[in-house]
């Protein structure tokens, strides 16, 4: 995941991740580390399908934070290639947080996430997370930090709000102590490695995402085609549904929804590049495409 050549005296970097099941805050967590977005949000679970890295740098070290999709039972093949991207990078970081939300009592899903990360006890460190803090009480907040404790054997567990940014620095503080000493991994400014073209794709994703029937998400993929640079960077972008009705969706009435969604993408895309930006969607039927491992290649995954 990176060369380690001459150190800087004191100074720290390497990779740590947060896992957690679908929708725990792992995605706001790394933004707000950051200080900046790098990775989609959304209420819908399997929001992120792609170990993006975020990059924080500071006067004594370098995070390079990879959030991975939420661990679950998969019920497609889709699904087990998220699972697979989540323990492929389990293997390969310095740290892991397990985050938990602290506006849900830890449920099946939590213990399935302990029992596999079990599996690599006391090869890499594991830091509990307790995640959405500013969304209950103080004594909420207490009794969750128990059960967390019995989850798993931690180093640390640490309460943060991304939201308030209540702890995240000292989150940030934990993460670095448990990395080896090395030179920055990348370039000052460098947030993220991930190709402008798959951020872009993702913020059109997470734009589709908003509004739309609980089964719809699953089944959204979003391509970009093409980049043309000029005055204004007009950038063409292919989204993907299973079905028919679901092209419909997306679409709305007289084209309402995906006007919307293009509004909402652009916005975060020119926060991104610094530019202005031409947006052109299509919405396109890829019948059963998370089945279909051909499709799923051309898709990206």
């Amino acid at each position: 995941m990176g060369e380690r050549s001459s150190t800087r005296e004191g100074f720290r970097s390497g990779f740590a991740c947060f896992v957690g099941r679908p929708n725990v805050g792992k995605s706001t967590l790394t933004n707000a580390l950051v200080g900046q977005k790098v990775a989609i949000t959304s209420s819908r679970p399997q929001t992120t399908r792609h170990a993006i890295r975020g990059i924080v740098h500071r006067d004594d070290g370098q995070l390079v934070l990879v959030d991975t999709p939420g661990l679950h039972r998969p019920r497609t093949l889709l699904g087990e290639r998220l699972n697979d991207v989540v323990r492929t990078t389990w293997a390969e970081v310095d740290v892991i947080g397990f985050c938990v939300p602290a506006d849900q009592e830890i449920g099946p899903g939590d213990r399935f996430i302990a029992s596999e990360l079990e599996k690599i006890a006391g090869k890499t460190p594991l830091i509990g997370i307790l995640t959405k803090t500013d969304l209950v009480r103080p004594e909420v907040i207490a009794e969750r930090l128990l059960a967390v404790h019995e989850l798993a054997e931690f180093a640390e567990i640490v309460p943060v709000s991304a939201e308030s940014g209540h702890q995240v620095s000292l989150l940030a503080d934990l993460l670095l102590e448990r990395m080896p000493p090395g030179p920055p991994l990348y370039p000052e400014g460098d947030l993220s490695d991930e190709p402008e073209e798959r951020l872009i794709a993702e913020f059109v994703r997470e734009a589709a995402l908003e509004g739309v029937r609980d089964e719809l998400p699953h089944s959204l993929a979003v391509v970009v085609e093409e980049m043309t640079p000029g005055k204004v960077l007009t950038v063409r972008a292919e989204i993907f549904v299973e079905r028919t009705s679901q092209k419909a969706i997306v679409i709305g009435r007289g084209g309402s929804r995906l006007k919307d969604v293009g509004t909402r993408a652009r916005t975060q895309i020119e926060n991104l590049l610094g530019e202005k930006v031409h947006l052109d969607l299509f919405v396109k039927v890829a019948k059963d495409w998370q089945r279909d491992p051909r499709q799923l290649r051309r898709l990206g995954f």
